[in-house]
Order: C-alpha cells, then sequence, then structure tokens
C-alpha cells in the first residue's frame, strides 16, 4: 500500500487457552478450546444465579480509589463516594473493577512496586468479604511512551507503539508488551487497557498519535496481535482500543465528540484489521470510542452507545466474546450528551459489558438498578455481561490466586533484565529523517554543544548524558513549549559560543506551538553559519511539517528517558539509526503533497 499523504492513504488502503480456574495465559493463545470455554462460562453462570441484582450491577462498574493504601482515608474518597477509604469504596459499591492512576491525575496510586501490591491485596481482600465475594480485576492504562503511562519508575520506559512500529519488530512488540504485563502483574494489575489498535492516517490526530502503530492497517494488525501475545506470556489480560478505530480525526474525545467520515469500505479496509487481528489473537477486552461514526450508524450515536456498532459490528459481525468495556465515562465524548444517569444505561444497551469510571458512580448505579427493574435493560441482557464479566475473572485464575507477592513486586518491577531489553529495543526505534551534508554521526573530537527548546528535563537530561562523554562539552537551555522572542534571542546569543546546536521540539498539533519552536528553529539555522543545527522531535514524527528546511532531522517518538539516551548513541554513531516512518509526512500547507513517505528512514553512509 503506497503511504503518502492522508488521503492518498485512505484512497488505497486497503482468547486465551485456559482450563476452569487456571491462571493460564500464553503468549501464543488463540481464542480457548471449546471444552475449556464451556466449562468456564457454566462456573461463571452458576456463579451469577446466586448473585443478587446489586451485586450483578456492581460488577459492571470500574471506580477509581484515590490514595496509596487500601485502609488510609481520602478526602476525595469521602467527595465522590461519601466514604473514607479505598477499601471503603469497594465495600459500599462492591464494583467489578478499579482502576488505577498516578498522582497527575490526582488519585496517585502509585509510590513504590511494594506499596503498589499491598494496595491491590487490600482492594481485594474488601472484595473477597463483603457482597458475593467476588475477586477485582484492578486495571490501569500502561501503553509504553511518554503520552499514556501510569506506573513511575522504577517501571521500565518502553516505547510506545509508533516508535515499535518504527522498528518494524513484531517481536520487539511483543517483548515490550510482555515486560510491561510482567511489571504490572507483579503489583496486583490484571488487565492493562493496552495496545492502541487505532490507524493513524490523519496528523493532526490530538487523541492518538504516537498512541498508534502507524498508518497501514496491515502494520498495525501485526503488531496488535503481537502486543496481545506479549501481553498474555507476561501474565495480564490486554484490550484492544479504541473500536471502531480513533485514527481519523482531529477532534479529541477527552474533551469533544469526534466524527469518523469513512466510508463502510474504508472503515473495512483501513479501521477494522487491527481488531480483526486482536480478536483472532484472543484479545481479552476490546474497549470502544466515543466517536460517532455515520456510516455505521446514520443515527449518530457514539460508538459507545451505539447499538449497531457494539451489539450488530463487534458483538455479531465480528464475532468478538469476550469483554466490552466503554472508555472513560468521564470524557467529554461521552458526558457532552449524554448526563450521569443516561450514559451507563444507553451504554447498556448498545451491549457493552464494563462501565468504566462512570461520573456520579451512586447517581449511576441506581439508573442502571431501576433500568433493570422497569424492564429497560432486560435481567437476561444483564446476566449476559456479568457471566462475561466473571468468565473473564475465572480464565485468568483470580479466584484461586486473587493476592500478589508484595516482596516479589519489588524483585520485578525494573529489573536489571528488563531495562536492559527495553534499552535495545528503544535503539532500534530513532529514525533518521534527514542528515543533509552528512552532519551525523557528529565526530568524538572536543566540541561544545547547546541543548535547548522543548522540556527542561529533556534539555537537561540530554545535556547531561552528552557532557558525559569524552572529549564532549553541552550546556543546557531550555525554552518551553512556545519560545517567545526573548527567549529565541537569547538561544541565538548561546549558540555563538558553540560549535553545535540541538534543538528538541514538541510541537502538539492543532496549536501555536508549531508555530513558535518554528521561529526557534529558523533563528538558530540563520545564525549558524556552517555549525551543525540539529532538530529532533522528542514526541510526533510530525514536527517536521512546521520547520521543513531544517537539515538534519530526527525523531524518538518519545521524550522518555531511554529515548533520549538512545537519541544521544545515534547521534554519536554508537549505535546505527534503524527506524522508518511508520507514517507518512504531509507538508503542513499542502496535506496532498507529502514531505517524507511512509517507511523513509536514513542510514549512516
Amino acid at each position: 500500500m503506497p503511504h503518502t499523504t492522508r488521503r492518498q492513504v485512505l484512497g488505497a488502503a486497503a482468547g486465551t487457552a485456559a482450563a476452569l480456574g487456571m491462571n493460564a495465559v500464553h503468549a501464543d493463545a488463540a481464542p480457548p478450546p471449546a471444552a475449556a470455554s464451556r466449562r468456564v462460562r457454566e462456573r461463571a453462570e452458576a456463579l451469577v444465579r446466586r448473585m443478587t441484582l446489586e451485586e450483578k450491577v456492581g460488577q459492571l462498574f470500574v471506580v477509581e480509589v484515590y490514595g496509596q493504601a487500601a485502609d488510609a482515608p481520602h478526602s476525595k474518597n469521602r467527595e465522590l463516594y461519601g466514604v473514607d477509604t479505598p477499601a471503603d469504596v469497594i465495600k459500599e459499591y462492591r464494583p467489578g473493577g478499579v482502576i488505577y492512576f498516578d498522582a497527575r491525575r490526582g488519585t496517585d496510586n502509585f509510590r513504590t512496586p511494594r506499596q503498589t501490591a499491598a494496595l491491590s491485596n487490600g482492594l481485594q481482600r474488601a472484595a473477597l468479604h463483603s457482597g458475593a465475594r467476588l475477586p477485582l480485576l484492578i486495571a490501569t492504562d500502561q501503553e509504553g511512551g511518554s503520552v499514556v503511562y501510569r506506573m513511575p519508575s522504577p517501571a521500565t520506559q518502553l516505547p510506545g507503539n509508533m516508535a515499535l512500529a518504527a522498528s518494524r519488530s513484531r517481536t520487539d512488540a511483543r517483548r515490550a508488551a510482555e515486560i510491561t504485563a510482567a511489571e504490572l502483574a507483579s503489583v496486583g494489575i490484571n488487565q492493562d487497557y493496552a495496545p492502541s489498535a487505532d490507524v493513524n492516517v490523519n496528523a493532526d490526530n490530538p487523541a492518538i498519535g504516537v498512541r498508534s502503530f502507524g498508518s497501514d492497517p496491515e502494520l498495525c494488525s501485526q503488531l496488535v496481535a503481537a502486543s496481545i501475545r506479549g501481553f498474555h506470556r507476561g501474565g495480564t489480560a490486554a484490550a484492544a482500543k479504541h473500536f471502531p478505530g480513533h485514527g481519523d480525526t482531529d477532534t479529541d474525545s477527552h474533551t469533544g465528540l469526534p466524527v469518523i467520515h469513512h466510508s463502510l469500505d474504508e472503515l473495512d479496509r483501513i479501521d477494522l484489521p487491527p481488531f480483526r487481528a486482536a480478536i483472532a489473537q484472543g484479545v481479552d477486552t476490546v474497549l470502544s470510542a466515543h466517536i460517532v461514526v455515520p456510516a455505521l450508524d446514520p443515527a449518530k450515536r457514539p460508538a459507545t452507545m451505539s447499538p449497531p456498532i457494539i451489539t450488530g459490528l463487534l458483538r455479531e459481525k465480528l464475532g468478538f466474546r469476550g469483554v466490552i468495556a466503554t472508555d472513560a465515562l468521564d470524557m467529554g465524548g461521552a458526558t457532552e450528551d449524554f448526563p450521569p444517569d443516561i450514559a451507563p444505561v444507553r451504554a447498556l444497551q448498545a451491549g457493552c459489558d464494563q462501565l468504566v469510571l462512570a461520573p456520579q458512580l451512586d447517581t449511576a448505579r441506581k439508573a442502571v438498578l431501576k433500568a433493570v427493574r422497569d424492564g429497560t435493560i432486560t435481567q437476561a441482557r444483564l446476566d449476559a455481561s456479568v457471566v462475561r464479566l466473571l468468565a473473564h475473572k475465572l480464565r485468568h485464575g483470580l479466584f484461586p490466586r486473587p493476592y500478589v507477592q508484595e516482596s516479589r513486586a519489588e524483585r520485578t518491577v525494573g529489573k536489571r533484565r528488563h531495562l536492559l531489553d527495553g534499552s535495545a529495543l528503544t535503539d532500534r526505534t530513532i529514525t533518521l529523517v534527514k542528515n543533509e551534508g552528512d552532519v551525523l554521526p557528529l565526530p568524538t573530537t572536543r566540541r561544545s554543544v547547546l541543548v535547548t527548546g522543548w522540556g527542561t528535563d529533556q534539555v537537561d537530561g540530554v545535556s547531561a548524558a552528552i557532557a558525559a562523554r569524552t572529549d564532549q562539552y553541552a550546556s543546557p537551555l531550555s525554552t518551553g513549549s512556545a519560545p517567545d522572542a526573548d527567549q529565541i534571542a537569547a538561544c541565538v546569543r548561546a549558540f555563538a559560543d558553540h560549535d553545535v546546536v540541538l534543538v528538541l521540539t514538541n510541537a502538539a498539533v492543532a496549536s501555536d506551538r508549531g508555530t513558535a519552536q518554528a521561529a526557534l528553529v529558523e533563528a538558530l539555522r540563520k545564525s549558524a553559519g556552517n555549525r551543525p543545527v540539529i532538530v529532533a522531535a522528542v514526541q510526533n514524527p510530525y514536527d517536521i511539517r512546521h520547520f521543513p528546511d531544517t537539515p538534519t532531522y530526527l525523531t524518538t517518538y518519545s521524550h522518555t528517558t531511554p529515548s533520549l539516551d538512545s537519541l544521544v548513541r545515534i547521534l554519536y554513531g554508537d549505535t546505527p539509526p534503524t527506524g522508518r516512518l511508520p507514517v507518512p509526512i504531509p507538508a503542513l500547507d499542502d496535506p496532498t503533497r507529502t514531505l517524507f513517505p511512509y517507511g523513509h528512514g536514513l542510514r549512516y553512509s
């Protein structure tokens, strides 16, 4: 398939094997054998027959809890749920699942591996000593890269999807997912809402971008399947998202409701192949998107609330038998038109099983109970979802083994083997896009390097890594995401005292950041004379659209420490650049014109 512009891409684009009660999630697992699957389902059905209506409804919800210990009070738990501790939330509402976040959201569930494992054990203990005594699905969003990740250091920082796609290696994609899963499982997280199965054919996509494996449906399909094998081998359930495909939008569903204008043929050739591959690989969960797809639902309901998309397409046409989870119901794409008492009911009516982060939990829970009692949702429809959720827990061995060893978590998270593998994986992702005059690799003779641009921590870190090399001197001067005229002038003055300048960029799509960062690059280029000006995009590869005349350009797809360390090694030729673009880069002023095609990537001569 040719890879040039978004328009041309659109025009040209074409379970687990587990016995009952056993924790047997294997690397190359296809959907489970019929006999084992039937036994799991029969046991799940038996459990459901003994549950009250309130217990069944509770299993549908995935909630967040605030704090780092199950028995530690937190004011936000009181504000949201009327109780003090995370364990109290579980006892009061008896949810089927919990999702962890880091301090950036305020839930602050992660501090150390041992602490997180203890939190998981405490929540499982609360679940198993209340209500129907059912274990929890404990989830998080750990995608890799520097966009969507939750576990902080010492967790292994791994390349994200687009970076892995730059290596074109299914083995690397599988290994990255396996490491992620092993570290999550060690702290009691048994469900990762990953990988993203979206095919990113829109350079201005604010929600997906580097979270996607790229613009080629075939490559995305291969790497989605490889990732699922890795998650299963590492011992954590996987979730393919965001169904039916969030890759062609310029609206962020966190804040608004995107519309996907693909035809049925385009959806079939571009968006759906990675989900078909995920289902064939035995993915545990498919997570819906808050996007409108008129070709699939003329009523223009968000996919999460659309029976034709969730039940008609995913469940019936694609034959998915696992758990269907909603994307977070507190996102703008869900709350814009669906109040807290409506969204969960509509999602269940559409065919979803798991209601993630429903706002105003008490209101949402009462709305679902009322809908079942008055027949808006039938008892059979409710039971079908609960059976799927319990079967999922049975297949992953959560009934006999809900707890984890807290000491083992410390030995597993960020262990040396994981760090070494992560570094090697990252080295294979960096892509050299332009190298006019063969500026790279830089000579190792004594030189002074000015490191400037986006990200104070990133600029400081790269400068320190360069300065640590023999005969290299480096000084950092960060400018922020939108440098003004004074900052640009200061950089030009500082460059006068250096032999080389390295500019880190992170020019977010659909914003004025690109214009400001382009002004910095252009000012340095004009003042350079014969001195090298090197630009490294440390997130989206598309940054060069803003400054296409820059002579030397690399992209790392991420601004994690391992990515920046790999960048320095490649700058000096310690390791060769081998990454290839997983997306085409269109011109900013004319999206039909391609600056660099899919698959482009230079090598050192």
